[in-house]
């Protein structure tokens, strides 16, 4: 059964349906960046709905602007999996589904009959996404996963923060859990075209643990070529430099003038040519050896004028600079308005809200934001219609608590 498909329905996947029995952020991520593309995706929730609609405060109408965020684009049905009409319920929505994206604890999904082995035998078309702390394999398969775990873990504490002997620091975003739903969201879509191509499923499998390792790419490599774990630099690059933040007289702007013509440059912009003839700075590597006293001089040189005025000056001259926003200031910064990254929703409750938009531009299918996140159970009688269920059905299931419908 494809996936529903209305005028307003646009993107590259539409027609694929997707079932997301994920909560909190990585499955959900991945949900979201699937339906942004035109799939057809139904968020099953528990009788007491994802633990991201108790994320509150802030709270929007009494909605949790956590759950909203992560949820938007989905339709929404309630289904309690200890009864034995809501798991039957979920088996014939997975039985139609083009992919099915999970994150519980291993072994759950086959405790239920819902297990990879289970589903592929009534239906070898199904993709079925697993995401988990540490991946269904190795010696850490059972073990939960959270992304302050998987942060630390992966070496990405240990390179974030202002240097040597100081806490360590988790990067402000929750990277393991985004990179991970991108991830599988990735890897959900290659299965998709090859599955399109063969009629044949798979399963893709991934983990916040991987997602945080493949934001060490650079530390990585030096560490391998080198046995040498590289540590914290605070906003500076561990292979170039000029390439961070520095001080100005109002703030902080971030200039990447690592290469030799930009390094030129930027002595032009800030008039500071002798500094081109100091041999402690004449190559990248100097610069890199000589890290923490060129970052003294060039705090000391900035320092004199404000933010702006080096920004208008690195413009003038083609260097790559710019301002450090806080998040309002991001999000009414003009080109984040130009591409469209901040959206306007119509939900039932809340009224307008804002959300982010789509990071992918497609020329001639746009992935689009069609619907906000659902209140609990808003499409629980929607969708099991579209499965086979008829009124009297669905109203026995709801009055037995087997389903929750808004």
């Amino acid at each position: 059964m494809d996936g529903q498909i209305t005028p307003e329905t646009t993107g590259p996947l539409a027609g694929m349906k997707v079932v997301e029995l994920a909560h909190i952020m990585a499955g959900p991520v991945c949900g979201l960046m699937l339906a942004d593309m035109g799939a057809d995706v139904i968020k099953v929730e528990k009788p007491d709905g994802d633990d991201s609609r108790r994320f509150v405060p802030p709270a929007i109408e009494g909605e949790s602007a956590a759950y909203m965020m992560m949820n938007r684009n989905k339709r929404g049905i309630a289904l309690n999996l200890k009864q034995p009409d809501g798991v039957a319920a979920l088996h014939r929505l997975l039985k139609e589904a083009d992919v099915v994206i999970e994150n519980y604890r291993m072994g759950t999904m086959e405790r239920l009959g819902l297990g990879y082995a289970d589903l592929r035998a009534i239906n070898p078309r199904l993709i079925y996404c697993e995401i988990s702390g540490f991946g269904r394999t190795g010696p850490y398969a059972n073990r939960g996963g959270f992304d302050l775990i998987a942060q630390g873990m992966s070496g990405l504490m240990s390179i974030t923060g202002e240097g040597p002997g100081r806490p360590p620091v988790k990067p402000g975003a929750p990277i393991s859990d985004i990179t991970a739903g991108i991830i599988a969201a990735m890897g959900v879509s290659a299965a998709y075209a090859r599955m399109l191509q063969t009629g044949e499923g798979q399963k893709v499998d991934t983990s916040l643990f991987e997602a945080a390792i493949t934001q060490t790419y650079w530390q990585s490599a030096i560490a391998f070529a080198t046995g040498t774990a590289p540590g914290p630099l605070g906003s500076a690059h561990p292979l170039n430099a000029p390439y961070q933040s520095f001080r100005t007289s109002d703030g902080w702007v971030n200039v990447g003038a690592a290469n030799q013509r930009n390094w030129e440059r930027f002595l032009e912009v800030i008039g500071a040519s002798e500094l081109g003839h100091d041999p402690r700075f004449a190559t990248n590597q100097d610069r890199m050896q000589n890290l923490h006293a060129l970052e003294g001089i060039l705090n000391d040189r900035l320092g004199h004028e404000t933010t702006q005025v080096w920004l208008d000056r690195m413009e003038a001259a083609g260097l790559p600079a710019g301002p450090v926003l806080d998040i309002l200031q991001m999000h009414d910064d003009p080109q984040t308005r130009a591409r469209d990254m901040i959206v306007d929703v119509a939900h039932p409750k809340a009224g307008s809200v804002e959300t982010l938009g789509h990071p992918i531009k497609f020329s001639d299918t746009p992935a689009s934001i069609r619907r906000a996140a659902p209140v609990l159970g808003q499409h629980s009688r929607e969708v099991l219609a579209e499965a086979g269920y008829d009124s009297a059905a669905i109203d026995a299931m709801i009055a037995a608590g087997a389903v929750i419908a808004a």
